[in-house]
């Protein structure tokens, strides 16, 4: 039974990935017919910086847990992991991989918890600071206003309000919610502490949680670099930080529609024409998403018929 389980876990992200391209098969089309007529060096550029995102990503996750996790395999889990991001909603796909394999790795289920939790924090406190860095630079580059639609404000503070409300009434409600969310609360400062003790570990955990976001960005300049888009490279960055930013809660696989559409704006918003924007963004998706999800997906069956994940 184990066995059967595993072979179709195997074959599983493929046919999602098959699933994923059809159903997004305009937008591929549409990506590489922008990519035949870009300049090659800039996106062979862009590629470099997306293939050391996984190195930043590995950087982040070691830095999160105290203990040595194998190198090489720890790189290929975050390769995995990004496709299985893009296969389910935001998020889910690659905590999954991770919490599975630092469980393969000895660790016990709530302290690979804990430095998930440490991850996601490190991750997105990283992409807000770059954010609210540039923002300073360039006040006037951006207006964030532009990112979300008119009268969108007040449904979204009201979301983002009534969440903290909720999970405070339900910790009030269940008394074993508030034992078992106290549990990782100490479980988790307690990683953190120890965590932040090894400098090695702090600066793998800050320092990939920086670069991440980073080179992100930079992969958005240089496709934008090789499709002539008539914008600053820091700007560009800008428009990617504060896209992603304002998407973060859209529960989509990987982003995909939601992360296109905000970042088309951005892109119009700091002075692209929309016409080249659309053009950037699209070249962006395929060399960032399209391009490795099959090869990830691949990555991924095998890791999980090793036993690895």
């Amino acid at each position: 039974m184990t066995r059967t389980i595993r072979r179709i876990l195997c074959v599983l992200p493929l046919l999602l990935v098959a699933v994923v391209a059809v159903r997004h098969r305009s937008v591929l089309a549409e990506g590489f017919a922008h990519l035949a007529t870009a300049r090659w060096p800039w996106l062979l550029a862009a590629a470099g910086a997306t293939c050391l995102t996984w190195v930043a990503a590995a950087c982040t996750r070691q830095g999160a847990v105290l203990e040595r996790l194998p190198g090489r395999r720890l790189l290929a889990a975050q390769f995995a992991a990004g496709a299985a991001n893009h296969l389910l909603p935001t998020g889910l796909g690659a905590s999954a991989v991770n919490l599975r394999f630092m469980t393969v790795c000895g660790l016990s289920p709530v302290r690979s918890s804990a430095a998930l939790a440490l991850y996601l924090l490190a991750e997105s406190v990283g992409r807000v600071a770059l954010l609210g860095a540039l923002l300073v630079a360039f006040p006037d580059a951006l207006r964030l206003g532009s990112l979300l639609p008119e009268g969108a404000f007040g449904p979204l503070l009201l979301v983002l309000g009534a969440v903290p409300v909720v999970a405070a009434g339900a910790l009030v409600a269940v008394r074993r919610l508030r034992a078992v969310v106290r549990s990782f609360l100490r479980t988790a400062l307690g990683e953190a502490r120890s965590v932040h003790a090894r400098p090695s570990r702090a600066l793998a955990l800050w320092g990939g949680a920086l670069a991440f976001p980073a080179l992100q960005a930079a992969a958005l300049v240089l496709v934008g670099r090789a499709l002539g888009l008539p914008v600053p490279p820091a700007h560009v960055a800008l428009a990617y930080l504060a896209a992603t930013v304002a998407v973060a809660l859209v529960p989509t696989p990987g982003g995909l529609g939601s992360v296109e559409a905000a970042l088309v704006v951005a892109l119009v918003a700091v002075g692209g024409p929309a016409a080249v924007a659309t053009a950037v963004v699209l070249a962006f998706r395929v060399i960032t998403v399209w391009l490795p999800l099959l090869p990830g997906a691949v990555t991924l069956g095998v890791l999980v018929r090793l036993g690895v994940i």
